[in-house]
């Protein structure tokens, strides 16, 4: 199979912290890596390497494909309405709107389409940052803590739609506290880590 995402001999300093060094894994597609260990120990960091958003001390990050990524921020323009900062996203990522409207229904966020994204509590947003993720077609999903703030119907939404990418050939690299009861995940202890 082939890869959709490598890192290759990587290490990460924050500050003046060295949190990990020589760590190397693969996503091919249908894989799903859960990065797990203690506040501190790498999961954020290792996530932003993959997304290119940190460089690596050393090593070498290879992706594929394109990314789709959760993080703290939710990327979406708190003054608009939902739909439309979700619009906004299909554009920049050239999906049509039938591709917001699956990702928008899968989410359950119908109801909130016209409520500006200031207005939405920590869990509608953080399904709406899953919506844009399903929306963008990535085939690489990266998600640093997508069910923080979520109740236990939102949790099972994600799931859901984390099992379809994966059958539908995507891969996920996903850092959290607990693994949401997805199937066939493989583990990466961070707090083990040398």
């Amino acid at each position: 199979m082939s890869e959709l995402l490598r890192l290759d001999g990587i290490a990460c300093i924050r500050g003046d912290r060295l949190l990990f060094e020589g760590l190397s894994l693969a996503l091919v597609r249908g894989d799903a890596l859960w990065l797990r260990g203690p506040n501190g120990a790498g999961k954020s960091s290792l996530i932003r390497l993959a997304a290119g958003l940190l460089r690596p001390a050393a090593g070498t990050v290879t992706r594929r494909e394109r990314i789709a990524l959760i993080d703290e921020a939710a990327a979406l323009d708190t003054e608009l309405p939902l739909r439309r900062a979700l619009d906004f996203w299909a554009r920049v990522d050239t999906v049509d709107g039938h591709a917001v409207d699956r990702a928008v229904a899968d989410m359950a966020l119908a109801p909130l389409s016209d409520v500006p994204v200031a207005m939405l509590s920590t869990g509608q947003r953080k399904r709406a940052a899953m919506a844009r993720v399903i929306a963008s077609g990535a085939p690489i999903w990266l998600l640093d803590e997508p069910a923080n703030g979520m109740d236990d119907a939102a949790q099972a939404r994600l799931v859901g739609a984390i099992a379809r990418h994966r059958a539908n050939g995507g891969a996920v690299l996903l850092a959290s506290h607990f693994a949401l009861g997805i199937a066939d995940l493989a583990e990466l202890d961070m707090g083990a880590l040398p």
